[in-house]
């Protein structure tokens, strides 16, 4: 038996350098997914992870086929949605997966356009396709699918970095996503050639992201509110008869439906229970020197004969105790398919009916009312101009664009998501030059100034007495994104066409 040579078993030369820049490409490809994996908008997001993520990845895509690379990107971008999902509780629907699966291939179009365009549109140039695709990518999620903010966006993993987020005030949430993905082009700029020419680029991001910094810290601190407030306190009925209800509604058979044709005896006790902890609550805090009162989102359930008389004792409450006060009902129908609707009613200090708003985003996939008419009502009173949404709807940007003092949101989320989907939305009160109070029935309940600052919270599942007090401004004020609107997102969904046309004439010259 003959034994092979030694020399026969030696890599080919250029192997092992090659071998080393494949694993390398790699470990830059698991690292910026990791990085992702708490970037995603969820209860573990770490803010920097935001903007680490990116560099890693546009590292591997710019240093890789861009049909391998985009593909590798893409499948980064699923792993993290999919993780997402998972931390987030949202269980796993044919929606929420489809979802998924689609938001994470809009998020790829970036990594591709800029291996694609970059390389032929020069050293300035080409740092502007990656941040003006990330931009657009954002927003037409917004704008064009069912899920809206709430899965896609840079600008939620920020929410405590309150400097940065006044960049939101202009440009909307979509600002923040381009200077992250600007500094990731800049910097792989710099990591390609660290020469003194290419370094530039690079050191006019920095730059310019230390100047919004300051200027947003200066908008904190030189810009106050005027020290009028008004007291705002959110009441969730006691978990004990919320508890309670649930149980014995989910021992209903037929879902909603089958809840709207029970027997009102079988109904009512759980029910009515609910409504007069909220009534004694709201007398409590009104007695305490509220002088608005928020319920949450389905705050009450009724079946449709008995939503009347919920309306009527709310009524009454607001006559007692001279206030505002907001309340959320589930109205169980017997007409399909919805078989019900998800509404607020807003009541006046004389019990009048201000107005009745119904949601106009239900959660595509779990929630079947009929949407509302999406028109977001504003009542003016003695404590500024009062508007209301209810909870998934505040994240639809364009929805929020309301000129108001005080945004009230209604909400109804679960454990796991409560708190990022409150810090959600507080971006809309920094967009709208509003302060916003989001009550919450299994979740984080906060309020928020106009600069996005944090006046009070209440953990729902942390506390004996599941209520918000919080003393609000009642004057808002008009930002720059109030008036323009999404126009910075249009002007980045019109550079694509604009840089695609210049790096094709551009390599047609050479």
């Amino acid at each position: 038996m003959s034994i092979p040579l030694l020399e026969n078993r030696t890599p080919p030369a250029g192997a092992r350098p090659a071998e080393r820049a494949r694993r390398y490409r790699y470990a830059l490809l698991a690292a910026g997914t990791i990085a992702m994996l708490f970037a995603v908008g969820g209860r573990w997001d770490i803010p920097l992870a935001a903007w680490v993520f990116p560099i890693l990845l546009l590292r591997f895509t710019r240093t890789t086929g861009p049909w391998t690379g985009t593909t590798w990107a893409w499948a980064a971008h699923l792993a993290a949605a999919a993780f997402w999902v998972q931390e987030s509780a949202m269980g796993s629907g044919p929606v929420i997966l489809a979802g998924a699966a689609a938001l994470s291939l809009v998020q790829t179009v970036p990594f591709l356009l800029d291996r694609l365009l970059a390389p032929g549109l020069g050293r300035w140039t080409g740092t502007l396709v990656f941040p003006a695709s990330v931009a657009a990518a954002e927003f037409l999620i917004t704008l064009l699918s069912p899920f809206g903010t709430a899965y896609g966006s840079l600008a939620v993993t920020q929410h405590g970095e309150l400097p940065l987020l006044q960049v939101t005030s202009i440009a909307g949430s979509y600002g923040i996503g381009l200077l992250i993905a600007w500094l990731a082009a800049a910097a792989n700029g710099f990591w390609q050639d660290p020469s003194r020419p290419a370094a530039r680029p690079a050191a006019v991001c920095a730059t310019v992201l230390a100047a919004i910094a300051l200027a947003g810290g200066a908008r904190l601190a030189l810009l106050p509110h005027d020290g009028r407030t008004v007291r705002i306190a959110g009441v969730s009925p006691a978990r004990t008869v919320a508890d309670a209800e649930h149980a014995a509604l989910g021992r209903m058979p037929g879902g909603r439906q089958g809840i709207a044709a029970a027997p009102p005896a079988t109904v009512d006790p759980v029910t009515t229970a609910v409504q007069d902890d909220l009534l004694a609550a709201t007398r409590r805090e009104a007695a305490a020197g509220a002088k608005i009162v928020v319920w949450p989102e389905n705050a009450v359930s009724a079946q449709a004969a008995r939503e009347p008389a919920v309306i009527a004792a709310a009524r009454a409450e607001a006559r007692r105790s001279r206030i505002y006060l907001d309340i959320g009902i589930a109205v169980y129908d017997t007409t399909g398919p919805a078989f019900g609707r998800d509404e607020t009613v807003l009541l006046g200090p004389d019990g009048a009916v201000l107005w009745t708003y119904q949601k106009a985003h239900p959660i595509p996939g779990s929630e079947t009312y009929k949407p509302g008419d999406r028109h977001v009502p504003v009542v003016s009173t003695p404590y500024g101009r009062i508007a209301n949404v209810i909870c998934y709807d505040a994240d639809f940007p364009a929805l929020m664009r309301v000129r108001a003092d005080i945004m009230l949101v209604p909400a109804h989320d679960w454990r796991e998501y409560g708190r990022p989907h409150t810090d959600k939305a507080g971006l809309r009160a920094v967009e709208g030059g509003y302060a916003l109070v989001r009550q919450d029935a299994q979740g984080l309940s906060a309020a928020f100034d106009a600069r996005g600052r944090v006046l009070a919270t209440a953990d729902y599942f942390g506390s004996a007495r599941q209520t918000l007090v919080a003393d609000v401004p009642v004057h808002g004020t008009t930002t720059p994104y109030d008036r323009i609107g999404d126009l910075f997102a249009w002007l980045c969904v019109a550079a694509i066409p604009l840089l695609t046309a210049l790096a094709v004439a551009r390599s047609r010259r050479r």
